[in-house]
């Protein structure tokens, strides 16, 4: 006898669901560009009083709504709706974890026009896009990714930060590469009084960096490198170097290049500091790590999500000692941290 929570035969709903999914990120897009979690964080809970609230049709807002509740980001109760745990922490502006910002790069025309022809892009193995897709020098895409991810790596820089050891009786340099919006170097300056950081990356996204540098009281202690990672010369003795949601966009060769670069940069104890996507060596589990392999075969030449057997045979080609693989939870992402 077959229990409710056994499949009666195939069911074509992953198909619909999958081939249907746009519908859940323009629904998600408008529910954030509405206001609507907020919205309803601070009372407004029926169809009629959100209409009001953000400026929309009590038609258009009980629609939206009931599909959020569908997909499991209200729940509806009596024709009043209600936060999840989730999106009260992480979709309602007024929160410090609150990441609706995130869309603003997820779903902007660079990324999406990246999966408009999937068919080509498994065909001939790489982008489609243009110059190299997103790793084309100066592309404004990432000063769009420092401004609006970094609500969301906020968790990550933060667990980073507290798993990483650092020397409290004397000056910890760092060099931050692609340091984007700053947030894991800036997080291991508040977090200890002795690193100084230099940020490395394009003019435009430092500048992004800088602010977030001021805003959070370490400015002082927060230098930038204009320029390519492959390029400029780092200098030299740092303790620490971080290479966060970087490696992924290039293939092997191109990032052992760069590792022994960092090596060189390295002082005799230092240490590489990275952060990714990691799945396990099947490639298909955890499904968000595994899954982040489609965003870079799309988006970049020859990019990929790395196993650690992998990062760690290229840090060992680039003459790291040994790496050693720490999770980030509650974020979904990894730490790999390799010694000189």
């Amino acid at each position: 006898m077959s229990t409710p929570n056994q499949q009666m035969g195939p069911s074509p709903q992953l198909f619909f669901d999958t081939v249907n999914a746009y519908q859940r990120s323009a629904a998600i897009k408008a529910a954030i560009e509405l206001n609507l979690f907020t919205a309803i964080a601070e009372g407004a809970e029926t169809a009629q009083a959100l209409a009001q609230k953000c400026d929309a049709s009590e038609r258009g807002v009980r629609v939206l709504c009931d599909y959020m509740a569908i997909n499991g980001f209200l729940i509806k109760q009596d024709g009043r709706y209600k936060l999840t745990e989730d999106s009260a922490v992480f979709l309602n502006r007024n929160s410090p974890a609150y990441m609706g910002t995130a869309v603003e790069f997820l779903q902007s025309p660079t990324l999406m026009d990246a999966f408009k022809d999937m068919t080509t892009t498994v065909r001939k193995g790489t982008t489609i896009m243009p110059d190299e897709g997103t790793v084309s020098a100066e592309n404004p895409v990432w000063v769009k990714f420092a401004r609006a991810m970094a609500p969301m790596m906020m968790m990550p820089a933060q667990a980073m930060a507290q798993i990483v050891e650092i020397d409290p009786d004397r000056k910890v340099k760092v060099l931050d590469i692609a340091a984007g919006h700053g947030l894991y170097g800036i997080t291991l300056a508040m977090s200890h009084p002795n690193v100084e950081v230099m940020a490395l990356d394009w003019p435009g996204v430092l500048e992004v960096a800088k602010e977030n540098a001021e805003k959070m009281g370490v400015a002082d202690r927060f230098s930038t490198k204009p320029g390519s990672a492959f390029d400029v010369d780092y200098g030299s003795d740092y303790d620490m170097v971080l290479l966060t949601n970087f490696l992924h966009h290039f293939d092997p060769p191109t990032c052992e290049k760069l590792l022994k670069r960092v090596h060189n940069a390295l002082a005799a104890d230092g240490r590489a500091v990275t952060v990714e996507f990691v799945p396990n060596e099947d490639r298909v589990t955890p499904p968000m790590s595994a899954s982040f392999s489609l965003i870079m075969l799309a988006s970049t030449p020859g990019g990929d999500a790395y196993t650690f057997r992998e990062f760690e045979k290229m840090f060992e080609h680039a003459g790291f000692k040994r790496s050693e693989l720490h999770q980030l939870a509650p974020s979904p992402q990894q730490l790999i941290v390799s010694y000189k």
